[in-house]
């Protein structure tokens, strides 16, 4: 079983993508965190409490996406310079370790997405339709 050295260089553009995204959604929730804090400061609010303590988790599943997504960035490199250095079976088994890395983080994304949507329909429910 041979692995050509290009193969895992297919996973760099894809990880600095998601890499990319994974940062914007901190950035944003960051913003929202500190926007509904000071609204908390001002007025307390049980609701504008669990929204914050929705979004920490969420920020912390986002960490991990990061840092599993950086692991298999890093592991793909990894696997790539054992290729260079003719070291086959260790960067076959590499390079699988970097994909299933990247497996992990788009899981938990998939979960903080999901954290996501529950709490944006919680947020609208108490919205009422308009009467006909």
């Amino acid at each position: 079983m041979t692995l050509h050295i290009e193969t895992p260089a297919l996973l760099f553009s894809a990880t600095s993508l998601i890499l990319l995204a994974y940062t914007n959604r901190f950035l944003t929730i960051a913003q929202i965190v500190r926007s509904l804090k000071q609204n908390y400061e001002d007025k307390e609010s049980a609701k504008t409490l669990l929204e914050i303590k929705n979004l920490n988790l969420r920020l912390t599943l986002i960490r991990y996406m990061q840092m599993f997504g950086v692991l298999s960035l890093f592991l793909s490199v990894f696997a790539m310079l054992l290729l260079f250095l003719d070291q086959q079976l260790i960067g076959i088994y590499l390079f699988g370790l970097s994909l299933f890395t990247l497996l992990v983080s788009l899981g938990i994304s998939f979960w903080e997405i999901s954290i996501s949507v529950n709490a944006l329909r919680l947020h609208l429910s108490d919205l009422v339709e308009p009467k006909k």
